[in-house]
């Protein structure tokens, strides 16, 4: 023992952490001896009081008081042997500078306490896994909450816990955020732990709740598991606390009380999204489709439901009825699609046809008792769509499967709104491709009146109405319906395309959603066309002719709304001009000219010419300098999150790289706004970069041009401005331009790239001396960023080629106006010396060895036998290993920092996303501190 407490105390981590496991061990050992000896001594009492009944005194007394004597003595010695170990190791290699060590301490003090509580289950050992909850490294932590854990799983360790817990129960809670998932999951355990011993009070508990809408899945589902089983099932309330004669299994009561916690989300459905799919997986009540529909219809109600409640409820089934059929509800950080089994399959489908059963006969009275509610249509709505329509045929319910469809359709017509339009789209069209035999055919015919309906007796009238001065709106509403029903499939409307290009032709208030809507009801019908074109068998020349001018007219619009757009002052124009940057975008994506060389529909190739570019880049940049925030009373609210700042740059990006002359165009112009328009933006500048850096045989041009555009901006307001901290602001961003795009040569890629570094640091040095001492701010701000990069004889081969070129030149005249030149000049030459001096050392005889230093050999051991505490000697010990610790993580992280550069493989961004999709939750590590003890 003496020999492994003295190894365990010693420099070499090795020793140390071999002679830690070993001293764990004995007691854990130490222990099993123990428990066998008491159970021996345990057995002998009872004997012994049996034979003193019989008689006071004998030889068989006399054999069991010995035996149980000598079984006392070995117990006793076996603990004060556990006590030694454990002052001698154990209080000293728990707070150990490695992670490893203290992990191994507390897991095996947890497994002490636990399997022998006489001797351990006390404050004085209690109080090391309580400390080690504000451990640094997130294993040691995990390691105590999980022993934690185990303790309080029995029953009978609770009362003499009272005082750990009251003590620590704040840090518990605390750990349940922290910025360790994995901790923060076996934390949320833990507290559960406490609730069921009803050990905190649930004013404690409000902070847990916000997690329930936190970014990691872990950590919701498993606040779920906690909401749950809290207030929803109400496992750890006790029968006096709750209502008489109330059945916490009963669905409708769990529902009621899931209904009571979605009333604080009810102002965002995003938010109850995410709650239900929190609770979803243990809340059995949810898929009780039957009980939901009940408490919908008023059937009966044990609780009666208000407007909100209801809402709510139809959110509820709709997410549930998604989430029984295999379907993400809340979307996962990774965007993979998700892939399941045969077996969870085969229950996706039987769940299915539950669905399907439960609603047959009473969707329609839903459909009816909410048809005029547009914050329940949309929900309800979608539920057909996770629904087996062949079972309708099964049960000879053709007359329910008509009716609902009819119901959509009428909701479809009765609502203007995106969600409830594009919901009812969407299920129409699932209805007519889905279905089979008759209901396929009921389905198409009601498709067809729907689209003559639309067509004939609302547009038409609508444009007639305001061509003759009338209302705009019907046409408006009318416009939106055609799009969501063109996004979902096909629509002919030929017979209504002049009088859409009549219409727009005669528009007179070009800030207006008619405008927006006619042009991209327009885009789709010529994309539908293509379509059309590309998939038949046999090219019609008329057909052709038709698509070609359908085509042209729209481009001819476009490059018309552009130059109207850039006029209009403020952000008058702001949805407009961002529909026009988007269209403008597919359209030449969609129509690009190699997509259909040397084939028959080479005719159909398009792209906008150069004045166009510019003016959709200048209409770009306008945009990009409108907030999303910015209010824009005339601007459709619905769909606004679709035309905001990141789909603006994403347009630019896609055009970029459509073709080579875009890219030469937009590519620079648009690196130059890198870091201008904030993260979101930042993020698609920066797929750009990765896809040129692969694809681009020029990345040196495009870069410096970059550059110059950014420096340019500087220039200008220096040139035109007093104001020297805008013009300084100005620098700083130019800097941090250079900063960024220099910074993505790291690795691989530094070597990879070497040409293009040095063709910019050498082109950059000549641009910045095109007009000395004028442009020499550009050395300091740019180009210098770049030199960094480069090997050392580049380095030294550029700062004589630079000096060269000041060899008769007065610098004397504007001493400040040289200023970068020699600040450049003297960075070069501190790099050289530091190289310098580096290449010295490395052929020298003085070297720095790497590493862990040699052992000094006056340094006064540790006795290996003394059986004291820690002395100065260990102290000092420790102190040294962290430092070497320090060292040894920091190239560790240098190391790692080099791995994430090289992995420059990120797909470019190649289709719009709709910002429409669920928020997304702030970094875990940007907003929470880890809290150290």
């Amino acid at each position: 023992m003496g020999y492994i407490i003295a190894l365990s105390c010693t420099p070499p981590r090795v020793y140390r952490q071999t002679a830690t496991l070993m001293g764990l061990q004995l007691v854990t050992s130490f222990i099993t001896v123990a428990k066998t000896l008491g159970l021996q001594r345990e057995t002998t009492r009872r004997q012994l009081e049996a034979e003193k009944k019989k008689q006071s005194e004998g030889p068989r007394v006399e054999s069991l008081n010995k035996r149980f004597s000598t079984t006392h003595e070995n117990i006793t010695l076996l603990e004060q042997m556990m006590r030694n170990i454990f002052q001698g190791l154990f209080v000293h290699r728990y707070r150990d500078i490695e992670p490893n060590i203290r992990t191994s301490c507390i897991e095996a003090l947890g497994v002490w306490i636990l399997s022998y509580p006489s001797m351990f289950l006390q404050d004085l050992y209690l109080k090391y896994l309580g400390w080690t909850l504000n451990d640094k490294n997130a294993g040691v932590r995990k390691a105590s909450v999980l022993a934690l854990q185990n303790l309080y799983e029995v029953d009978d360790n609770v009362p003499t816990l009272g005082l750990f817990t009251e003590r620590f129960s704040t840090r518990m809670i605390e750990l349940a955020d922290d910025i360790d998932i994995s901790v923060a999951v076996c934390a949320i355990g833990l507290v559960k732990q406490l609730l069921r011993h009803q050990l905190l009070p649930d004013d404690d508990l409000g902070p847990l709740y916000d997690l329930l809408i936190d970014d990691p899945a872990e950590i919701r589902h498993a606040i779920g598991a906690l909401v749950y089983e809290h207030l929803i099932s109400q496992k750890f309330i006790s029968s006096q606390s709750g209502a008489k004669g109330v059945d916490n299994n009963s669905s409708e009561v769990q529902l009621g009380r899931m209904l009571q916690i979605l009333r604080e989300f009810s102002a965002d459905p995003i938010l109850s999204v995410y709650v239900i799919d929190d609770v979803w997986e243990y809340m059995n009540a949810m898929k009780d489709w039957k009980c939901i529909i009940s408490m919908l219809l008023d059937e009966n109600p044990l609780i009666e439901l208000t407007d909100e409640d209801a809402t709510n409820l139809v959110r509820l089934l709709c997410a549930s009825v998604k989430k029984a059929v295999g379907e993400r509800i809340v979307p996962a950080t990774d965007n993979r699609k998700p892939y399941y089994t045969k077996a969870q399959k085969d229950v996706f489908e039987h769940n299915k046809q539950d669905i399907t059963l439960a609603m047959m006969k009473n969707y329609p009275l839903l459909l009816r008792k909410f048809m005029a509610d547009k914050a329940k249509i949309p929900s309800l709505v979608d539920i057909i769509l996770h629904m087996n329509l062949g079972l309708y045929s099964k049960r000879r319910q053709e007359q329910n499967f008509e009716t609902v469809i009819q119901l959509i359709k009428e909701a479809f017509f009765k609502h203007g709104e995106k969600e409830a339009l594009r919901s009812c789209a969407n299920a129409i069209m699932f209805c007519s491709t889905d279905s089979q035999g008759e209901l396929k055919d009921t389905a198409r015919n009601l498709v067809k009146e729907l689209h003559d309906e639309l067509i004939h007796s609302k547009l038409k009238p609508a444009m007639k109405e305001v061509a003759d001065g009338g209302d705009e709106y019907p046409l408006l509403v009318n416009l939106k319906r055609m799009y969501e029903l063109q996004l979902s499939g096909n629509v002919p409307i030929e017979s209504l395309y002049e009088d859409m290009v009549s219409t727009l032709q005669s528009y007179t208030n070009k800030d207006d959603q008619v405008v927006t809507f006619l042009l991209l009801n327009m885009y789709m019908h010529v994309q539908w066309c293509l379509h059309a074109i590309i998939h038949s068998p046999a090219i019609s020349e008329a057909s052709l002719s038709s698509l070609l001018a359908k085509r042209d007219f729209l481009s001819e619009r476009l490059e018309y709304l552009l130059s109207s757009c850039l006029e209009m002052e403020g952000n008058r124009c702001n949805q407009l001009a961002r529909w026009v940057c988007v269209i403008l975008t597919d359209l030449s994506r969609l129509f690009k000219k190699t997509n259909f060389s040397s084939s028959k529909l080479e005719k159909l190739g398009y792209s906008p010419d150069a004045s166009v570019l510019q003016k959709f880049w200048k209409l770009s940049v306008q945009q990009l300098s409108i907030s999303d925030d910015t209010e824009d009373d005339d601007g459709n609210k619905e769909y606004i999150e679709e035309t905001n700042r990141d789909t603006v740059m994403m347009a630019a990006v896609r055009l970029a790289v459509t073709d080579k002359v875009y890219k030469e165009y937009l590519g620079p112009e648009i690196i130059s706004r890198f870091m201008m328009h904030g993260t979101t933006v930042a993020e698609i500048v920066k797929h750009l970069i990765t896809f040129l850096k692969k694809n681009d045989d020029d990345l040196a041009k495009t870069f410096l041009e970059a550059l110059k555009m950014a420096y340019h901006r500087y220039m200008v307001e220096l040139s035109r401005s007093d104001d020297e901290s805008l013009a300084s602001k100005h620098f700083l961003e130019f800097q941090e331009l250079a900063a960024q795009l220099s910074g993505t040569f790291v690795g691989v890629s530094k070597n990879k790239h070497k040409s293009d570094i040095l063709k910019i640091v050498n082109q950059g040095i000549d641009y910045a001396f095109i007009d000395t001492p004028k442009q020499l701010s550009f050395l300091e701000g740019a180009v210098l960023q770049f030199v960094s990069k480069l090997p050392t004889p580049d380095i030294l081969e550029i700062n004589v080629n630079i000096q060269k070129r000041t060899e008769n030149v007065n610098m004397d005249e504007d001493p400040s106006g040289w200023r970068p030149y020699h600040t450049f000049v003297q960075t070069l030459r501190e790099k050289f010396a530091k190289i310098e001096g580096m290449q010295e050392e490395k052929d020298g005889t003085s070297v720095r060895r790497r590493g862990r230093p040699r052992k000094r050999r006056n340094i006064q051991g540790k006795r290996l036998f003394d059986d004291h505490g820690s002395s100065e000697e260990e102290d000092s010990i420790s102190g040294s290993d962290h430092e070497n610790a320090q060292d040894e993580e920091e190239q560790q992280d240098e190391d790692e920092d080099d791995d994430d550069d090289e992995d420059e493989d990120v797909p470019l961004i190649n289709q719009i996303r709709s910002s429409s999709k669920l928020r997304s939750r702030g970094s875990r590590e940007g907003n929470k501190g880890q809290t150290q003890t």
